[in-house]
């Protein structure tokens, strides 16, 4: 006869300890922060597309501009100090980080409970979400102004390349940001201004809303300008698959675009491509382009205003055209112990702290449709337009 196994005490298996031993919610923390950061990964583009730097101990971070310098012949018996015009020119862009950018959610426990769900995950991939575009947008917005520049170097009889705009189509109409003839023009037109400005092609990539994106894969998709070798649902993915003058295209939904964030509905008109909502698109979508200058709580730089981007339909640029800084990357904070007892749940937080700002105008490249470059809308940030040659 088979003899019962007998225990004296109940051995408790707690899937959130590590090795079993420590704090039974352990490992669902580190599950929460995992989320979180797939969530920030998977949608923030522009963190990898441009010049990232981490700060510590201080609140800017300092970059340094190299202008061009020139050959000359050496004149025998004369000694050699350095060019006579004293090249190359160099200049400074400082970097501020702005303020801590939060997204949190307080988790009750008894809901925990009740959910038929894992409810920390689905909230982690939100809070994610919501740091990852707020990032890129920023980014983005810094990118459009780059492209508005001269260049920091203003030493006398230095004149180096700023900025370019180029206008997709030739019509009063934004409609032509959906055109993808038109759209194919301009991403020459960009890549000629950035060859002529001496802009590296490589790390060249443009940036433009779903709707024009698909529009272009759809016209583009058969006649070269996808590799051969991406099968399937590659191209529709919008991750860099699609190349026109060996620029790569992405699509996303936080590009500044016609004083919005990503598509804009409505009635076709010179700031409207006049595009028919498909309905119950929710608040946050086609959001109009908050005000962001230093004199809005939060913001220590310049991200212009909602009405700088009345005929902004896209971006191109190469990774020197926009630098990034991080005094805290990415993080997940969670309460414990007591405050969990005293209000029955925690408070799961994400946060970072990060600043952006154009770095090297030439490397930057605005598409506006609807109105001529450096038109009323399309003018620099303050400043008059300049002609960036």
């Amino acid at each position: 006869m088979a003899q019962q196994a007998t225990h004296s005490n109940a051995s408790l298996t707690r899937a959130g300890q590590s090795n079993s031993t420590g704090d039974a919610r352990a490992l669902y923390l580190k599950l929460f922060s995992g989320e979180m950061f797939k969530g920030f990964q998977h949608n923030a583009i522009a963190r990898d597309l441009v010049m990232k730097r981490t700060l510590k101990n201080g609140k800017s971070l300092q970059f340094i501009y190299t202008g061009h310098t020139k050959a000359e012949y050496h004149v025998p018996g004369q000694s050699i100090l350095g060019n006579s015009d004293g090249s190359p020119p160099v200049a400074e862009k400082t970097i501020t980080v702005d303020d801590l950018l939060i997204s949190s959610a307080f988790v009750y426990e008894l809901d925990e409970t009740l959910a038929h769900y894992e409810l920390r995950g689905e909230i982690s991939k939100k809070i994610g979400y919501a740091l990852a575009q707020k990032y890129d947008r920023l980014i983005f917005r810094q990118i459009a102004k780059g492209a508005r520049q001269a260049s920091p170097i203003t030493k006398s009889g230095f004149v180096e390349p700023g900025g370019t705009q180029v206008r997709v189509g030739t019509n009063n109409q934004a409609s032509d940001a959906y055109v993808a003839a038109s759209l194919v023009n301009a991403f020459y037109d960009a890549a000629a201004a950035l060859d002529e400005k001496g802009v590296s092609s490589e790390g060249r990539v443009g940036v433009l809303n779903p709707r024009q994106y698909y529009e272009l894969i759809q016209q583009v998709g058969d006649n070269g300008l996808v590799n051969r070798d991406e099968q399937g649902t590659s191209r529709q993915k919008g991750n860099g698959i699609v190349e026109i003058a060996g620029i790569k295209i992405y699509k996303s939904m936080n590009i500044p675009f016609f004083g919005s964030y990503g598509t804009k509905y409505g009635s076709a008109s010179a700031t409207n491509p006049g595009v028919t909502s498909p309905g119950n698109t929710g608040s946050f979508v086609a959001e109009t382009a908050e005000d962001a200058r230093a004199s809005v709580t939060g913001i220590n730089g310049n991200y212009g205003n909602a009405t700088d981007f009345a005929n902004s339909c896209g971006l191109i640029f190469q990774k020197e055209g926009a630098g990034v800084v991080e005094a805290i990357g990415p993080q997940v904070q969670v309460t414990s112990g007591d405050v969990s007892v005293v209000y029955q749940g925690d408070v799961i937080l994400g946060r970072l702290a990060m600043g952006a700002d154009f770095l090297n105008p030439a490397a930057c490249v605005e598409l506006v449709a609807g109105a001529a470059a450096g038109s009323s809308g399309n003018a620099a940030f303050g400043t008059t337009y300049p002609a960036n040659a």
